[in-house]
């Protein structure tokens, strides 16, 4: 049997343009031909589509799309296709994560997925019924089992403490599956690829069956989906490996004898696509064409822009530096060297008057206070207020630049450096900002050698450092990557060898921040773990040393 993955990207709702996509992906598969061609999980409609799915017409947009579908295909060749469905049970919840296959303009078989994942992003089971049995369908002599994502999951606690009650993938095996197919959804995280490859493996291990799995590809919001579809043999071993962060089309035979090839790819080289394939896919799918920043002369800016540039290309990416009293000339000579260096529109824009004008305005209101941290959030706010009317002067998107230590530590200023229409950088700690960083510069020396090795500094006062208000970096992000996004307590934290003083300290900053990050730019997920829907938090809470 020959078996075709279509590593598609789709946009969420975009039913004409998705279809219009498999339509050509089939005819590909066609001339090669396949006797299947496998497309993503809920490749008809995108992926997720969250509360649109609470909108009557946007299930019956999926069931005109399949029937379109169902009547555009070449004779002989079988489609997989994901959509949403009606639940045609009498009892609970509306609609159905599906899978069907179609050929010669008749609906083969449909299989809904079993497993519905309610954590870190996904809600499916806000949303879907699961599916009440598996099934089997014969194709070109091979009994085919459908898993659908996470229904190849089972093995694996998707939260710690919790297992799922059935096991799809061995519900097939009984039934004879002689091949599993995984259309899938699952979006990007640092080290990602690797949990998928161990879950397909296990399957021909323990099986003796193949599997083909076909992931999405492109990015919707905060998610960013990685594409990498994977073959497995009847051994478990990897024979079959898409590419990364772009579309892809393989074609597997079941008859052939495949040797066994490795995953690739590097951790940061990773980072790097996914960010620039986000943020590119969100201005797109948001009918953005250009993209703006302020350009301090720090690090974490200095990362946007190149991403930026990487994404849009640089003739669509236009710096500002805003300079104040504090801003030091090799801020301003670094900024200006890294735009030059990059090829993207620079323009200075300084603040210092406004300022001015602003300190003087509220002098009478300040009764004589020293200046403190006020002073400070104003300098931002004026900078944000600057680039936001850039923004709808220019209908260009402004990119935040902030960094994960910080919107965790709340080092941000609301209405200012959190301006933005997307969060680039915001799921980076500061140590993965620098290490992204030289790992760019390493390949292409694009930014300027002092950006990597001053001190880093907001600016807003005489001879300021972040390290005035927040522990080292290299301590700070080990305290943060155990309490985010493996929930440490507090005892759990010390056991492992860190200060007491400086977990609580940062405990305590991360619990006083959430408003802002309620607040903050939709941010581009790169962990197991990022701010937003993935972790919720109440705002109005006791904040407690856990």
């Amino acid at each position: 049997m020959i078996v075709a993955l279509g590593q598609i990207d789709t946009t969420i709702g975009d039913f004409r343009g998705n279809l219009g996509k498999i339509v050509e992906y089939v005819k590909r598969a066609a001339a090669d031909h396949a006797d299947l061609v496998v497309f993503p999980e809920m490749s008809l409609c995108g992926y997720p589509p969250n509360d649109l799915l609470d909108h009557e017409a946007f299930a019956a947009e999926n069931s005109k799309a399949l029937r379109t579908l169902q009547h555009s295909l070449p004779p002989k060749i079988a489609v997989a296709v994901g959509y949403v469905d009606r639940n045609r049970s009498q009892s609970g919840k509306a609609l159905q994560n599906v899978v069907s296959i179609l050929r010669d303009g008749e609906l083969l078989a449909t299989q809904a997925k079993t497993l519905l994942p309610t954590y870190d992003v996904f809600d499916e089971a806000r949303y879907f019924e699961p599916a009440a049995k598996r099934g089997i369908v014969e194709i070109a002599g091979e009994r085919i089992g459908i898993a659908i994502c996470e229904d190849i999951w089972f093995e694996t606690e998707p939260v710690p403490g919790s297992r799922y009650p059935i096991d799809p993938v061995k519900d097939l095996l009984d039934l004879g599956a002689t091949l599993i197919v995984s259309p899938s959804a699952s979006p990007f995280f640092d080290g990602k690829a690797a949990v998928r490859k161990s879950l397909l493996t296990r399957i021909g291990k323990f099986s003796g069956v193949p599997v083909v799995y076909v992931n999405m590809v492109g990015g919707n919001d905060s998610l960013v989906f990685d594409g990498h579809s994977l073959v497995t043999s009847a051994a478990g071993e990897l024979v079959l490996n898409a590419a990364s962060f772009e579309e892809d089309y393989l074609v597997f035979d079941t008859r052939k004898r495949y040797e066994p090839v490795e995953l690739g790819g590097d951790r940061y080289g990773e980072m790097e696509r996914a960010l620039i394939l986000g943020t590119r896919d969100y201005l797109r799918k948001c009918g953005f064409e250009r993209v703006h920043l302020g350009l301090s002369g720090g690090i974490d800016s200095a990362l946007v822009a190149v991403l930026a540039a990487a994404a849009v290309g640089p003739e669509n990416v236009r710096a500002f530096a805003l300079p104040s009293r504090y801003s030091s000339a090799g801020s301003l000579t670094d900024a200006e060297l890294l735009a030059r260096n990059l090829g993207i529109g620079y323009s200075v824009l300084p603040i210092e008057s406004l300022f001015s004008e602003y300190i003087t305005a509220l002098e009478p209101h300040f009764g004589g206070k020293e200046p403190d941290l006020t002073e400070e959030n104003l300098q931002a706010r004026i900078r944000g207020t600057l680039l936001m009317a850039y923004s709808n002067k220019w209908s260009s998107l402004l990119l935040a630049t902030g960094n994960k230590s910080e919107l965790a530590t709340g080092y941000c200023t609301l209405y200012g450096d959190m301006c933005g229409g997307l969060s680039v950088i915001g799921d980076l700690f500061k140590t993965d900002v620098y290490g992204l960083c030289r790992y760019i510069d390493a390949r292409d020396a694009v930014i300027p050698g002092d950006i990597l090795t001053k001190p880093p500094s907001a600016e807003l006062r005489p001879d300021q450092t972040d390290q005035d208000s927040l522990p080292p970096y290299d301590e700070l992000d080990e305290v943060l990557e155990h309490y985010l996004l493996e929930n440490r307590t507090r005892d759990e934290l010390v056991e492992m060898g860190m200060r007491r003083e400086l977990v609580e300290q940062v405990i305590r900053l991360v619990g006083r921040s959430e408003y802002k990050r309620r607040q903050a730019a939709p941010v581009l997920k790169v962990s197991r773990r990022a701010f937003g829907t993935g972790r919720r938090m109440p705002i109005a809470r006791m904040i407690y040393e856990a």
